[in-house]
């Protein structure tokens, strides 16, 4: 009796001990882990971050990730300049590009890019307007284009489509709505004729009869690079090893993204998985059913290991400088840091 009972007392203290440093273990790790908030849009084309989150890379990396959404893209680079965001996915902006000359952003890595042979940005007009003779984008002139702001990336596309036409971009008027939902809106009731958008929003708007498709934005910036990477000076300058686990976890889910719903190499149930995920937040309010073709729809190139088209953010910098939207004298160093990824 007094046998088993020093037994039992052993194996007791064992199993406290095994628990004890099993829990230790999970607190180290917990501790371990650096909590970070990532910006992001309900868009398709923010799958990467999405995959890297529900498939464990960012926990992989050592990574505990909140998101924030947006409606646009300045409001996110605002985020990020404040601290409320530590690393954001969206278009280069006026405000993205001053808040960088203050110090306080860095693009550091590419994104989403318009690609040849694979559908990109759609140029649309409302009915009406179509009706009227806006047939294609060569008939802009005297139309109304919305934006988001003044300074988003809707006013660059708009620019390249009248600088390509040859007419003066002033001969369009732009009309800031502030959200992507408000255009949506303006452009279905006719209460602006254009607008140009990525294509898991654009092919769900064609499907009513108030929106016709007049062009492609690849045809006026064929290698577009549509949105960019991008943190604080701070994580950029002094954190290198924080922000490279976030491009690994990023470039991850990147290429899960691109090989099920872009190239289409990892088989019809990649895809159908996919699609479950990206659902979550892009179109959670409807039916999987009836969004799946509008997720397929959206998946243009997310470029692999967030390799930036530095050429094309060059041209959008000297746009927002010609246009005196941003500072004359900031440079592109100012703007990129470039020590994280391949450019070109």
């Amino acid at each position: 009796m007094i046998s088993m009972t020093r037994r039992t007392f052993k194996a007791a203290v064992l199993g406290s001990l095994i628990a004890l440093a099993t829990a230790g273990a999970a607190l180290t790790t917990a501790a371990a882990a650096d909590k970070i908030t990532v910006g992001a849009l309900r868009f398709t084309s923010h799958a990467p971050s999405f995959v890297a989150f529900e498939r464990g890379y960012f926990k992989d990396q050592g990574l505990d990730v909140e998101f924030k959404f947006f409606q646009a893209a300045q409001p996110m680079a605002v985020a990020i300049a404040s601290g409320d965001v530590d690393f954001g996915v969206t278009a280069i902006s006026g405000a993205l590009i001053n808040l960088a000359d203050k110090g306080a952003i860095k693009v550091i890595g590419g994104a989403l890019q318009e690609e040849p042979g694979i559908e990109g940005q759609i140029i649309l007009a409302s009915k009406a307007a179509y009706d009227a003779g806006l047939t294609s984008p060569d008939k802009l002139k005297g139309h109304s284009f919305g934006i988001t702001q003044a300074g988003s990336s809707f006013h660059y596309m708009a620019h390249k489509i009248a600088e390509k036409e040859g007419f003066d971009s002033g001969d369009i008027k732009l009309v800031p709505l502030q959200k992507v939902g408000a255009v949506i809106g303006a452009l279905k009731s006719g209460q602006i004729d254009s607008w140009a958008i990525v294509p898991h929003i654009a092919k769900a708007l064609l499907k009513s009869p108030e929106v016709v498709q007049i062009g492609m934005i690849a045809d006026y910036i064929p290698d577009y690079q549509v949105t960019t990477i991008f943190t604080s000076t701070e994580n950029a300058e002094t954190k290198p090893d924080l922000t490279k686990r976030f491009l690994k976890a990023f470039a991850m889910g990147a290429d899960d993204f691109n090989a099920a719903l872009v190239d289409k190499t990892a088989g019809e149930q990649a895809a159908d998985d996919m699609v479950k995920l990206i659902h979550i937040y892009v179109y959670a309010d409807k039916p999987l059913d009836k969004a799946a073709a509008s997720i397929r729809n959206g998946a243009m190139r997310v470029n692999k290991d967030g390799k930036l088209n530095l050429t094309n953010v060059k041209d959008q910098l000297d746009w927002f400088k010609a246009e005196g939207l941003v500072s004359g004298d900031i440079t592109i160093e100012t703007l990129v840091n470039t020590d994280y990824v391949d450019t070109y």
